[in-house]
Protein backbone atom coordinates (compact mmCIF):
# COMPACT_ATOMS: atom_id res chain seq x y z
CA UNK A 1 0.00 0.00 0.00
CA UNK A 2 1.27 3.26 -0.92
CA UNK A 3 0.40 6.35 1.14
CA UNK A 4 2.40 8.65 -0.54
CA UNK A 5 1.11 11.93 -2.34
CA UNK A 6 1.99 13.35 -5.36
CA UNK A 7 4.24 16.52 -5.41
CA UNK A 8 1.34 17.99 -6.71
CA UNK A 9 -0.94 17.69 -4.17
CA UNK A 10 1.64 18.20 -1.89
CA UNK A 11 2.31 21.86 -3.52
CA UNK A 12 -1.59 22.66 -2.68
CA UNK A 13 -1.71 21.46 0.80
CA UNK A 14 1.89 23.68 1.36
CA UNK A 15 0.35 26.68 -0.39
CA UNK A 16 -2.81 26.27 1.58
CA UNK A 17 -1.03 25.53 4.97
CA UNK A 18 0.63 29.65 4.14
CA UNK A 19 -2.13 30.89 3.04
CA UNK A 20 -4.72 29.80 6.79
CA UNK A 21 -1.64 30.89 8.46
CA UNK A 22 -0.68 34.18 7.20
CA UNK A 23 -4.34 35.71 6.17
CA UNK A 24 -6.97 33.17 8.08
CA UNK A 25 -5.58 32.80 11.35
CA UNK A 26 -4.80 36.24 13.20
CA UNK A 27 -8.71 37.00 11.99
CA UNK A 28 -10.31 35.07 15.12
CA UNK A 29 -8.65 36.79 18.09
CA UNK A 30 -10.68 39.76 16.08
CA UNK A 31 -14.31 39.93 17.37
CA UNK A 32 -14.98 42.20 14.62
CA UNK A 33 -14.23 39.22 12.12
CA UNK A 34 -17.27 37.18 13.11
CA UNK A 35 -21.06 37.71 12.27
CA UNK A 36 -23.83 37.60 14.25
CA UNK A 37 -24.11 33.80 14.45
CA UNK A 38 -20.53 33.21 14.96
CA UNK A 39 -19.00 32.96 11.45
CA UNK A 40 -16.91 35.34 9.55
CA UNK A 41 -18.62 38.21 8.10
CA UNK A 42 -19.28 38.24 4.83
CA UNK A 43 -17.04 41.65 3.59
CA UNK A 44 -14.34 39.64 5.03
CA UNK A 45 -15.25 36.56 3.66
CA UNK A 46 -15.21 38.43 0.07
CA UNK A 47 -11.78 39.88 0.52
CA UNK A 48 -10.23 36.82 1.20
CA UNK A 49 -12.13 34.54 -1.49
CA UNK A 50 -10.31 36.93 -3.83
CA UNK A 51 -6.91 36.22 -2.65
CA UNK A 52 -7.32 32.50 -2.61
CA UNK A 53 -8.90 33.04 -5.90
CA UNK A 54 -5.66 34.98 -7.10
CA UNK A 55 -3.32 32.47 -5.36
CA UNK A 56 -4.85 29.68 -7.36
CA UNK A 57 -6.63 27.90 -4.12
CA UNK A 58 -9.91 28.29 -5.15
CA UNK A 59 -12.67 25.54 -5.42
CA UNK A 60 -10.02 22.91 -6.01
CA UNK A 61 -12.47 20.26 -6.27
CA UNK A 62 -14.15 20.48 -9.37
CA UNK A 63 -12.92 19.46 -12.59
CA UNK A 64 -11.49 21.80 -15.04
CA UNK A 65 -14.03 22.34 -16.78
CA UNK A 66 -15.71 23.26 -13.83
CA UNK A 67 -14.14 25.75 -12.53
CA UNK A 68 -11.40 23.80 -10.10
CA UNK A 69 -8.51 22.01 -10.29
CA UNK A 70 -9.47 18.81 -10.60
CA UNK A 71 -7.68 17.76 -7.25
CA UNK A 72 -9.60 14.32 -6.99
CA UNK A 73 -10.45 12.52 -3.70
CA UNK A 74 -7.47 11.61 -2.24
CA UNK A 75 -6.01 15.29 -2.70
CA UNK A 76 -9.12 16.93 -0.72
CA UNK A 77 -8.11 14.70 1.97
CA UNK A 78 -4.70 16.07 2.38
CA UNK A 79 -5.86 19.73 1.66
CA UNK A 80 -9.31 20.24 3.54
CA UNK A 81 -7.69 18.96 6.59
CA UNK A 82 -5.27 21.58 6.49
CA UNK A 83 -8.10 24.05 5.17
CA UNK A 84 -9.19 23.41 8.61
CA UNK A 85 -6.45 23.87 10.62
CA UNK A 86 -9.02 27.53 10.77
CA UNK A 87 -12.65 27.68 11.52
CA UNK A 88 -13.16 30.25 8.71
CA UNK A 89 -10.73 28.11 6.65
CA UNK A 90 -12.96 25.78 4.09
CA UNK A 91 -15.83 28.67 2.93
CA UNK A 92 -12.55 30.87 2.07
CA UNK A 93 -11.44 28.34 -0.63
CA UNK A 94 -15.08 27.47 -1.42
CA UNK A 95 -14.53 24.19 0.07
CA UNK A 96 -17.57 24.08 2.91
CA UNK A 97 -20.57 22.71 3.33
CA UNK A 98 -23.51 22.85 2.11
CA UNK A 99 -22.33 24.25 -1.50
CA UNK A 100 -18.94 21.81 -1.79
CA UNK A 101 -21.52 18.46 -1.47
CA UNK A 102 -24.02 20.65 -3.88
CA UNK A 103 -21.49 21.16 -6.34
CA UNK A 104 -19.80 17.82 -6.47
CA UNK A 105 -23.40 16.29 -6.75
CA UNK A 106 -24.41 18.85 -9.80
CA UNK A 107 -20.81 18.08 -11.59
CA UNK A 108 -21.71 14.60 -11.24
CA UNK A 109 -25.28 14.25 -12.28
CA UNK A 110 -26.04 17.42 -13.83
CA UNK A 111 -26.97 17.51 -17.94
CA UNK A 112 -24.19 20.31 -19.63
CA UNK A 113 -27.64 22.69 -19.52
CA UNK A 114 -28.10 22.32 -15.67
CA UNK A 115 -24.58 22.39 -14.91
CA UNK A 116 -24.43 25.71 -16.32
CA UNK A 117 -27.57 27.22 -15.28
CA UNK A 118 -26.96 25.50 -11.14
CA UNK A 119 -23.21 24.38 -10.48
CA UNK A 120 -21.49 27.51 -12.18
CA UNK A 121 -22.74 30.02 -10.43
CA UNK A 122 -21.84 28.26 -7.05
CA UNK A 123 -18.25 26.91 -8.29
CA UNK A 124 -17.75 31.23 -9.39
CA UNK A 125 -18.89 32.22 -5.50
CA UNK A 126 -21.92 34.63 -7.01
CA UNK A 127 -24.21 32.60 -5.35
CA UNK A 128 -24.96 30.16 -2.20
CA UNK A 129 -26.83 26.78 -2.25
CA UNK A 130 -28.52 24.40 0.02
CA UNK A 131 -29.74 20.78 0.11
CA UNK A 132 -33.49 20.54 1.45
CA UNK A 133 -33.56 17.19 2.37
CA UNK A 134 -34.68 16.64 6.19
CA UNK A 135 -38.14 16.77 7.05
CA UNK A 136 -40.45 17.52 10.78
CA UNK A 137 -41.74 14.24 11.68
CA UNK A 138 -43.38 12.12 10.63
CA UNK A 139 -40.93 12.54 7.67
CA UNK A 140 -37.95 11.58 6.49
CA UNK A 141 -34.38 12.06 8.55
CA UNK A 142 -31.86 9.49 8.13
CA UNK A 143 -34.24 7.10 6.46
CA UNK A 144 -35.40 9.10 3.47
CA UNK A 145 -38.13 6.64 2.48
CA UNK A 146 -40.16 8.48 4.90
CA UNK A 147 -39.91 11.53 3.35
CA UNK A 148 -43.58 12.98 2.90
CA UNK A 149 -42.72 16.37 0.82
CA UNK A 150 -44.42 15.76 -2.17
CA UNK A 151 -44.10 16.81 -6.17
CA UNK A 152 -47.05 16.28 -8.53
CA UNK A 153 -46.59 16.43 -12.34
CA UNK A 154 -49.32 18.84 -14.39
CA UNK A 155 -47.79 19.30 -17.55
CA UNK A 156 -44.23 19.94 -18.34
CA UNK A 157 -43.99 20.99 -14.70
CA UNK A 158 -44.05 19.77 -11.01
CA UNK A 159 -46.11 21.44 -7.98
CA UNK A 160 -44.34 20.60 -4.42
CA UNK A 161 -45.77 21.07 -1.81
CA UNK A 162 -44.47 19.89 2.33
CA UNK A 163 -42.48 20.88 4.40
CA UNK A 164 -38.30 20.50 5.67
CA UNK A 165 -36.23 21.49 8.47
CA UNK A 166 -32.78 21.86 9.83
CA UNK A 167 -31.58 22.99 5.53
CA UNK A 168 -28.19 24.34 6.00
CA UNK A 169 -27.21 27.86 4.38
CA UNK A 170 -31.24 28.32 3.51
CA UNK A 171 -31.20 31.99 4.22
CA UNK A 172 -28.24 32.86 2.57
CA UNK A 173 -28.70 30.17 -0.73
CA UNK A 174 -30.36 31.12 -4.20
CA UNK A 175 -29.59 27.54 -5.66
CA UNK A 176 -31.69 25.05 -4.00
CA UNK A 177 -32.56 20.85 -4.31
CA UNK A 178 -35.19 19.68 -2.96
CA UNK A 179 -36.03 15.73 -2.36
CA UNK A 180 -39.77 15.13 -2.81
CA UNK A 181 -41.94 12.40 -3.56
CA UNK A 182 -43.19 11.81 -6.92
CA UNK A 183 -44.81 7.85 -6.32
CA UNK A 184 -44.81 5.54 -3.77
CA UNK A 185 -42.43 2.90 -4.88
CA UNK A 186 -40.20 2.00 -2.41
CA UNK A 187 -37.66 2.20 -4.44
CA UNK A 188 -37.94 4.68 -7.46
CA UNK A 189 -40.88 7.43 -5.67
CA UNK A 190 -38.42 10.19 -4.77
CA UNK A 191 -37.09 12.70 -6.83
CA UNK A 192 -34.58 15.81 -7.40
CA UNK A 193 -35.42 19.12 -8.25
CA UNK A 194 -33.77 22.56 -8.61
CA UNK A 195 -35.18 25.87 -8.04
CA UNK A 196 -33.77 29.31 -7.57
CA UNK A 197 -34.78 31.45 -4.40
CA UNK A 198 -37.16 33.79 -6.07
CA UNK A 199 -39.54 31.39 -7.49
CA UNK A 200 -42.92 31.77 -5.69
CA UNK A 201 -44.43 28.83 -3.80
CA UNK A 202 -42.10 28.36 -0.81
CA UNK A 203 -41.31 30.12 2.23
CA UNK A 204 -38.52 30.03 4.78
CA UNK A 205 -40.96 29.47 8.10
CA UNK A 206 -37.81 30.01 10.56
CA UNK A 207 -34.38 29.88 11.23
CA UNK A 208 -33.50 27.63 13.75
CA UNK A 209 -31.53 28.69 16.62
CA UNK A 210 -28.45 26.20 17.28
CA UNK A 211 -26.03 25.30 20.11
CA UNK A 212 -23.03 25.94 17.98
CA UNK A 213 -21.69 28.23 15.65
CA UNK A 214 -23.56 28.58 12.26
CA UNK A 215 -22.96 28.20 9.14
CA UNK A 216 -23.93 31.39 6.85
CA UNK A 217 -27.31 30.99 6.22
CA UNK A 218 -28.05 28.98 9.20
CA UNK A 219 -30.85 25.71 9.44
CA UNK A 220 -33.48 27.11 8.28
CA UNK A 221 -37.48 25.61 8.41
CA UNK A 222 -38.74 25.84 5.13
CA UNK A 223 -42.54 25.61 3.62
CA UNK A 224 -43.66 24.41 0.13
CA UNK A 225 -47.10 25.77 -0.96
CA UNK A 226 -46.93 24.79 -4.67
CA UNK A 227 -43.63 25.77 -5.78
CA UNK A 228 -43.75 24.99 -9.32
CA UNK A 229 -40.64 23.53 -11.29
CA UNK A 230 -39.81 22.31 -14.63
CA UNK A 231 -39.19 19.15 -15.73
CA UNK A 232 -36.03 20.74 -17.27
CA UNK A 233 -34.86 21.17 -13.65
CA UNK A 234 -35.26 17.50 -12.71
CA UNK A 235 -32.20 16.28 -11.70
CA UNK A 236 -31.09 12.41 -13.60
CA UNK A 237 -34.83 12.02 -14.03
CA UNK A 238 -38.61 11.07 -12.00
CA UNK A 239 -37.61 8.67 -9.69
CA UNK A 240 -33.95 9.15 -9.09
CA UNK A 241 -33.61 10.66 -6.05
CA UNK A 242 -32.50 8.07 -3.59
CA UNK A 243 -29.63 7.72 -6.55
CA UNK A 244 -29.25 11.33 -5.95
CA UNK A 245 -29.08 11.65 -2.04
CA UNK A 246 -26.73 8.82 -1.96
CA UNK A 247 -24.15 10.92 -4.57
CA UNK A 248 -25.08 13.45 -2.56
CA UNK A 249 -24.34 12.53 1.07
CA UNK A 250 -21.47 9.78 0.50
CA UNK A 251 -19.38 12.25 -0.16
CA UNK A 252 -20.30 15.00 1.77
CA UNK A 253 -19.90 13.17 4.75
CA UNK A 254 -16.52 12.17 3.98
CA UNK A 255 -15.58 15.25 3.50
CA UNK A 256 -17.18 16.73 6.55
CA UNK A 257 -14.89 14.44 8.07
CA UNK A 258 -11.23 15.74 5.91
CA UNK A 259 -12.29 18.95 7.56
CA UNK A 260 -12.89 17.70 10.92
CA UNK A 261 -9.43 16.08 10.89
CA UNK A 262 -8.11 19.76 10.52
CA UNK A 263 -10.06 20.51 13.68
CA UNK A 264 -9.03 18.07 15.95
CA UNK A 265 -5.43 18.77 14.95
CA UNK A 266 -5.91 22.34 15.90
CA UNK A 267 -7.30 21.20 19.39
CA UNK A 268 -4.32 18.98 19.77
CA UNK A 269 -2.27 22.21 18.85
CA UNK A 270 -3.72 24.57 21.33
CA UNK A 271 -3.73 22.05 24.33
CA UNK A 272 0.17 21.06 24.04
CA UNK A 273 1.19 24.80 23.57
CA UNK A 274 -0.74 25.63 27.03
CA UNK A 275 0.52 22.87 28.16
CA UNK A 276 3.98 24.01 27.70
CA UNK A 277 3.65 27.27 29.45
CA UNK A 278 1.39 26.51 31.95
CA UNK A 279 3.05 25.27 35.71
CA UNK A 280 1.35 24.48 38.71
CA UNK A 281 2.60 22.64 42.18
CA UNK A 282 6.17 23.00 40.54
CA UNK A 283 6.15 21.33 37.17
CA UNK A 284 4.99 22.16 33.73
CA UNK A 285 1.40 20.24 32.71
CA UNK A 286 3.45 19.05 29.58
CA UNK A 287 5.43 17.18 32.08
CA UNK A 288 2.64 15.49 33.92
CA UNK A 289 1.55 11.31 32.84
CA UNK A 290 -1.83 12.23 32.99
CA UNK A 291 -1.38 15.31 30.36
CA UNK A 292 0.97 13.22 28.41
CA UNK A 293 -1.42 10.39 28.17
CA UNK A 294 -4.01 12.37 26.69
CA UNK A 295 -2.53 14.11 24.23
CA UNK A 296 -0.56 10.25 23.00
CA UNK A 297 -4.44 8.70 23.14
CA UNK A 298 -5.23 11.91 21.23
CA UNK A 299 -2.55 12.04 18.17
CA UNK A 300 -3.47 7.91 17.92
CA UNK A 301 -7.11 8.37 17.57
CA UNK A 302 -6.61 11.31 15.16
CA UNK A 303 -3.84 9.41 12.88
CA UNK A 304 -6.76 6.48 13.15
CA UNK A 305 -9.38 8.47 11.44
CA UNK A 306 -6.87 10.05 8.89
CA UNK A 307 -6.19 6.16 7.85
CA UNK A 308 -10.32 5.59 7.26
CA UNK A 309 -10.28 8.84 5.48
CA UNK A 310 -7.98 8.22 3.30
CA UNK A 311 -8.78 4.59 2.53
CA UNK A 312 -12.88 6.11 1.49
CA UNK A 313 -10.78 8.19 -0.25
CA UNK A 314 -8.92 5.89 -2.13
CA UNK A 315 -12.20 3.64 -2.95
CA UNK A 316 -14.01 6.46 -4.11
CA UNK A 317 -11.49 7.75 -6.92
CA UNK A 318 -11.04 4.10 -7.81
CA UNK A 319 -14.70 4.38 -8.39
CA UNK A 320 -16.08 2.39 -5.94
CA UNK A 321 -18.93 3.53 -3.02
CA UNK A 322 -16.94 3.02 0.08
CA UNK A 323 -19.97 3.24 2.31
CA UNK A 324 -18.46 0.82 4.85
CA UNK A 325 -15.50 3.07 4.60
CA UNK A 326 -17.09 6.28 4.80
CA UNK A 327 -19.32 5.04 7.68
CA UNK A 328 -16.09 4.11 9.95
CA UNK A 329 -14.72 7.53 8.91
CA UNK A 330 -17.91 9.52 9.96
CA UNK A 331 -18.33 7.40 13.37
CA UNK A 332 -14.11 7.74 14.53
CA UNK A 333 -13.75 11.39 13.03
CA UNK A 334 -17.15 12.69 14.81
CA UNK A 335 -15.97 11.40 18.16
CA UNK A 336 -12.44 12.05 18.21
CA UNK A 337 -13.61 15.47 17.18
CA UNK A 338 -15.55 16.27 20.40
CA UNK A 339 -13.30 14.42 22.47
CA UNK A 340 -10.07 16.84 21.08
CA UNK A 341 -12.26 20.14 21.92
CA UNK A 342 -13.79 18.81 25.22
CA UNK A 343 -9.78 17.60 26.32
CA UNK A 344 -8.12 20.67 25.18
CA UNK A 345 -10.96 22.50 27.08
CA UNK A 346 -9.62 20.27 30.00
CA UNK A 347 -6.11 20.69 29.96
CA UNK A 348 -6.33 24.72 29.12
CA UNK A 349 -9.23 25.04 32.40
CA UNK A 350 -11.04 28.11 32.48
CA UNK A 351 -9.42 29.72 29.52
CA UNK A 352 -10.62 26.92 27.48
CA UNK A 353 -13.91 27.38 28.41
CA UNK A 354 -13.50 31.08 27.85
CA UNK A 355 -13.57 32.90 24.61
CA UNK A 356 -10.28 33.54 24.89
CA UNK A 357 -9.31 30.95 22.51
CA UNK A 358 -11.59 29.19 19.56
CA UNK A 359 -11.75 25.63 21.69
CA UNK A 360 -14.99 26.88 22.70
CA UNK A 361 -16.18 27.33 19.46
CA UNK A 362 -15.01 24.46 18.09
CA UNK A 363 -16.68 22.09 21.40
CA UNK A 364 -20.04 23.98 20.31
CA UNK A 365 -19.67 22.88 16.50
CA UNK A 366 -18.22 19.53 17.16
CA UNK A 367 -21.50 18.30 18.83
CA UNK A 368 -23.36 17.86 15.98
CA UNK A 369 -21.03 16.28 14.22
CA UNK A 370 -22.38 12.92 15.70
CA UNK A 371 -25.54 13.87 14.63
CA UNK A 372 -25.02 15.60 10.59
CA UNK A 373 -25.67 13.37 7.35
CA UNK A 374 -26.27 10.32 10.31
CA UNK A 375 -25.99 9.86 13.75
CA UNK A 376 -23.32 7.61 14.82
CA UNK A 377 -26.23 4.83 15.72
CA UNK A 378 -27.32 5.04 11.83
CA UNK A 379 -23.73 4.37 10.42
CA UNK A 380 -23.47 1.53 13.18
CA UNK A 381 -26.71 -0.18 12.10
CA UNK A 382 -24.88 0.12 8.80
CA UNK A 383 -21.99 -1.25 9.56
CA UNK A 384 -23.49 -3.99 10.68
CA UNK A 385 -25.48 -5.06 8.21
CA UNK A 386 -22.61 -5.47 6.03
CA UNK A 387 -21.59 -7.63 8.51
CA UNK A 388 -24.05 -10.11 8.71
CA UNK A 389 -24.23 -9.63 4.61
CA UNK A 390 -20.67 -10.31 4.16
CA UNK A 391 -19.45 -12.50 7.40
CA UNK A 392 -15.82 -12.83 7.30
CA UNK A 393 -15.50 -10.73 3.84
CA UNK A 394 -16.16 -7.40 5.80
CA UNK A 395 -12.77 -7.77 6.37
CA UNK A 396 -11.34 -8.34 2.82
CA UNK A 397 -8.55 -7.22 0.89
CA UNK A 398 -8.47 -5.93 -2.41
CA UNK A 399 -6.54 -8.11 -4.41
CA UNK A 400 -4.53 -5.86 -7.01
CA UNK A 401 -2.33 -7.00 -10.24
CA UNK A 402 0.45 -9.36 -10.45
CA UNK A 403 3.99 -8.13 -9.68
Amino acid sequence: MDFQISPRIEDYRRRIADFVEREILPLEDDKASYDAHGNITLDLLGTLRAKARTEGLWCLQLQPENGGAGLGRVGMAVCYEEMNRSIFGPVVFNSAAPDDGNMMMLENLGTPAQKDRWLRPIAEGTVRSAFAMTEPAPGGGSDPSMIQTRAEKRGDRYVITGRKWFITGAAEASHFTVIARTSDDPRHGLSAFMFHKDQPGWEIVRRIEIMGPEEHGGHCEIAFDGLEVSENDLLVGEGRGLKVTQARLGVARLTHCMRWLGLSKRCLEIAQAYALERHGFGMRLADRESIQLMMGDLAMRIEVGRLLVMKAAWELERGGYARKEVSMAKIQVANVLHDAADRAIQINGARGYSGDTVLEWIYRYARQARLVDGADEVHKMVLNRYLVDEGRQFWSWLEGAAN
